[in-house]
């Protein structure tokens, strides 16, 4: 069917006949939301991404959480200019922004093992809600960047922190607390030498910023400390970043990248979502999100 394009006073509407079904995981929901935002725009900028503005039978997210999640990027300075679109039946804001001092500001740390590259919004709530509903209490989120997966994480009235070497992006995560009113803490310091047994951490996941090959160092470090934690042996999990296409001399091809990390340290695959990222925009295939426990 061919799409027809309606413009109005506050909206750009899309009509192609789509439909999508409301029995499906909300991963593929956004997945969806992502295919038809993409069908439709072309992004200039090297940010770029659409959050509803309300409910839909299309796009079934709470009201009082979509309002969260815009005034997440309506705080931060990221992004630089927006306008409002209609997708799937739904009115949406696209949202477009720059993200080149922070990625600067990120890759001068020697133990920065991950430049600055925030996910879709929308995809860190799910990652949150995902974890919630595996039974995590708590988000810890290695290498926070500008703290979208704790603030989702604190919509969802988890106990979270963010942990963030670079002070830029500390001082960034601080100021969206403090304007949106949804406030966790943010510890600008260097995982290497964070110390994790002063917190009373009851079942809490860790969300480790690097994709594969790029992040094994840094699980490695994570992993290491929490294992020697006697309490959290049996409790804590620990969600990576994978990939679905493996470059040709990847060292390890296994579970989207981080096989031999899940084997070295006995861990159990217990859920991987894909999600949409800034990064896989332009691609197919989106980025496969994996949680693990210790067996």
């Amino acid at each position: 069917m061919e799409c027809v394009k309606i413009i109005t006073e506050d909206y750009i509407i899309f009509f192609e006949g789509s439909v999508l079904k409301t029995d499906r995981s909300l991963s593929e929901i956004i997945i969806q939301l992502k295919q038809e935002y993409t069908k439709y725009y072309r992004a200039q900028s090297f940010i770029s991404e659409v959050i509803p503005l309300s409910s839909s039978d299309n796009l079934p997210f709470e009201d009082s959480i979509l309002r969260k999640l815009n005034d997440f990027i309506k705080y931060n300075p990221i992004y630089y200019q927006s306008y409002n679109l209609y997708l799937l039946d739904t009115p949406c804001k696209s949202y477009q922004g720059d993200i080149n001092t922070f990625w600067l500001s990120s890759k001068k740390y020697d133990t920065s093992y991950q430049p600055f590259y925030p996910t879709w919004m929308l995809s860190a709530y799910a990652l949150s809600l995902t974890a919630k509903q595996l039974g995590f209490r708590e988000i810890i989120d290695i290498g926070s960047g500008d703290g979208r997966i704790p603030y989702c994480g604190k919509l969802l009235n988890m106990d979270c922190l963010g942990i963030e070497i670079d002070e830029d992006l500390a001082r960034l995560q601080n100021n969206i607390c403090d304007l949106s009113q949804v406030t966790y803490p943010v510890f600008n310091e260097n995982i290497l030498s964070f110390e994790f047994d002063s917190f009373n951490f009851i079942s809490p996941v860790f969300f480790i910023s690097g994709l594969p090959e790029m992040g094994e160092m840094l699980a490695t470090s994570v992993i290491t400390k929490i294992k020697k934690i006697a309490r959290l042996k049996h409790t804590a999990g620990f969600n990576f970043m994978g990939s679905h296409v493996m470059k040709q001399y990847s060292s390890d091809k296994t579970n989207w990248g981080w096989g031999n990390i899940i084997k070295q340290f006995d861990l159990r695959i217990v859920e991987c979502l894909t999600l949409p990222t800034h990064w896989t925009n332009d691609q197919k295939m989106d980025t496969p999100y994996i949680y693990t426990k210790f067996k």
